[in-house]
């Protein structure tokens, strides 16, 4: 599995020499080429500090504070091969976050970050919810989930997020989709179960270095067979997201799922659409390359995970699929592009008067109601899921009994 964007943003910073007026919780914002990450940076003595990177649902890097004066400080996390050294001016730490070779300004603000998610759902919940474990016996892996259980639910879906190490609420600059969509599925009587990925949360064991989507899907099998040996449900279907999708379509054409929903599923070879990818969010910058450079970027990489992507052409799974299938994309979505994705789906699927295919104009790849759709937006858009596609996933599901 890809490794998470985090391993290029964090740092060392600048201390007092008693850091009384240091010490203490800060946060502001990395603006690291197209992307813009919230860091929050935990001052707990003159020794030891933490990092919180919300954006990306990492928490608590440790890291050691190396030099401390009366105005500023300097600060080391090990594990991210980076430092940020900072100055304490008119009540900001402004400074300079460094990692490898690249160097950021970096101004922190005192107190901890407050965002406005007014769709992550807040208790108390209309329904109950299980903590459970299943078991990827092949790959010595057991994931952690949440089962979501509206009273008399007889229809389930896993839920499998998009590429990169995710927890179970696919928890991205400060959003938590899956928990927004578990919450409204349930409340119109539909069970979900949503899982930490492997080697991520509470989800323990297999190789997670060398894994690939392909792994990813035999995850996700385990916990549909888990869904089906509860003998608690008549329908069991598979939700994904992204890659997750993509999983859907895999799962669906060796047919152990009931129905599909794939939010911004691939439907290309990887190599094409990495490249369209690069066209949507890098511009004139990238829009005369070429699939050869594309696969000469990701040989450079050396990563199981995208050598797998860039060969895997998702048309062969598509065409086997025989269940309903579900298939949306925003259209705004600078990742997997609408236009190169979904005809190829319509044209692809087995022909079934239930079969769902729709581009949502104006919105991006979370699904988010957007300017430009590029990834740099999703942090500062205050909605986490488009109300319009909930309403049309529930409507489809509940047509299909």
């Amino acid at each position: 599995m890809k490794r998470p964007f985090f391993a290029i943003v964090f740092a060392f910073i600048v201390l007092q020499v008693s850091a009384q007026n240091i010490r203490g919780t800060w946060a502001g914002k990395l603006e690291a080429g197209l992307m813009k990450l919230a860091l929050v940076l935990h001052v707990d003595n003159d020794s030891t500090c933490r990092v919180d990177s919300p954006d990306q649902g990492a928490k608590d890097i440790a890291g050691r504070v190396v030099y401390v004066s009366n105005d500023s400080i300097q600060v080391k996390f090990p594990s991210l091969v980076a430092l940020y050294g900072a100055r304490l001016v008119e009540g900001e730490l402004r400074g300079t976050f460094i990692q490898g070779l690249s160097a950021f300004p970096l101004t922190l603000t005192k107190g901890d970050l407050v965002r406005h998610r007014p769709q992550t759902p807040q208790p108390p919940f209309p329904y109950r919810t299980e903590e459970v474990t299943f078991v990827n016996d092949d790959a010595g892996a057991t994931l952690a989930g949440t089962l979501t259980l509206p009273d008399g639910a007889a229809t389930v879906l896993l839920m499998v997020t998009g590429s990169g190490l995710q927890n179970r609420d696919e928890e991205l600059f400060g959003h938590r989709p899956f928990f927004v969509v578990a919450d409204y599925l349930a409340r119109q009587g539909i069970a979900t179960l949503r899982y930490d990925d492997r080697g991520t949360g509470q989800s323990v064991g297999g190789d997670v270095k060398n894994a690939t989507s392909k792994d990813v899907a035999q995850d996700a099998l385990a916990g549909v067979k888990w869904l089906r040996q509860s003998g608690r449900f008549t329908k069991v279907g598979i939700l994904g997201h992204s890659e997750g999708g993509m999983v859907a379509f895999m799962l669906g054409a060796q047919g152990e799922v009931d129905f599909i929903v794939s939010l911004a599923g691939p439907a290309v070879r990887g190599d094409s659409l990495l490249l369209e990818q690069n066209k949507a969010i890098g511009g004139k910058v990238t829009e005369h390359m070429t699939i050869d450079q594309v696969r000469a970027n990701v040989a450079r990489q050396a990563s199981p995970w995208l050598d797998f992507f860039v060969d895997y052409n998702p048309q062969a799974d598509i065409a086997k699929i025989t269940c309903p299938v579900m298939a949306i994309n925003g259209g705004k979505d600078t990742q997997v592009v609408a236009s190169q994705n979904l005809p190829v789906i319509r044209k692809t699927l087995c022909e079934d008067k239930k079969n769902y295919v729709k581009e949502y104009p104006g919105l991006n790849h979370l699904f988010q109601h957007c300017k430009t759709g590029l990834p740099s937006e999703y942090g500062e858009i205050e909605e986490t899921f488009a109300s319009e596609v909930l309403e049309d996933i529930i409507t489809w599901i509940q047509q299909l009994n």
